[in-house]
């Protein structure tokens, strides 16, 4: 795989997470357990979607002048997505969404804070909007963490359960890729082991305030980055990509 086509991989990485987390988060809109909340998910989705949208319109750049980011978003297959599956899993309960949020923000904070200094212009560019985002996703969702671990009898368990299913899909936050590898060997992105005790910290901090144990299970679930995905991806895409499969070339 060469470098060009290594990037374009990487890219579609990123841009799945964010699309798919952000139509997650969408799934919200008009749900939300009170109105402010309802607001802030539907927020945090179009700044997931807005940052898909830049990666995707990188992508297809790359890919040629056949390409664009709609065709990106729209018209792939399951397995040619390559987000983790964390973030394909459905929301459950506000619980679930909650701590979903939790463990991609504490994540993705510092890994977009390295990111700003790839040597992608592009690509540094991004993250330094990603970041300024990503400070307040990461606030909002710590906070839900604690309110619901440190809440009522009930809300802790809710939080718990949650942790406790969600935990194995963690993981595969670093596990590195083949394209990563060869992205992280040109010094072009972070190795994704640099900020695993930066993660850890993080998460620690937020269980001790809400009264979270931490799961002791050390196995966990892989194969988004390579295209194996739960069956949830599939009813995710079947709603996402409805327009643009039945009416092609469809715009606004």
């Amino acid at each position: 795989m060469d470098m060009k086509e290594t990037k374009i991989q990487y890219l579609l990485h990123l841009a799945d997470n964010a699309l798919i987390l952000g139509q997650r988060l969408g799934e919200w809109c008009g749900h939300g357990p009170v109105l402010e909340q309802d607001i802030a998910m539907t927020n945090i989705s179009l700044d997931y979607i807005g940052r898909a949208r830049l990666l995707y319109q990188y992508a297809a750049e790359l890919q040629g002048p056949d390409s664009t980011e709609d065709q990106l978003a729209f018209l792939r297959d399951e397995w040619d997505y390559k987000n983790c599956l964390l973030v394909e899993h459905p929301n459950v309960d506000f619980a679930y969404t909650v701590a979903r949020q939790f463990f991609m923000d504490a994540f993705q904070f510092p890994y977009f804070m390295i990111l700003c200094s790839s040597n992608d212009k592009r690509l540094s560019s991004i993250a330094e909007k990603t970041v300024k985002e990503t400070a307040y996703h990461l606030k909002w969702s710590a906070e839900w963490m604690i309110r619901l671990g440190d809440g009522t009898e009930i809300s802790n368990q809710k939080i718990q359960i949650a942790v406790n299913d969600l935990w194995s899909f963690t993981g595969e936050l670093f596990e590195s890729s083949p394209y990563e590898d060869q992205m992280i060997k040109e010094g072009i992105i972070p190795d994704i082991s640099a900020i695993k005790d930066q993660w850890f910290s993080k998460i620690q901090e937020v269980f001790e305030r809400a009264h979270i144990v931490k799961p002791s299970s050390e196995w966990m679930q892989t194969g988004g980055k390579s295209g194996q995905h739960t069956e949830q991806l599939g009813y995710i895409l079947a709603s996402l990509q409805y327009m643009q499969r039945a009416y092609p070339g469809l715009v606004w």
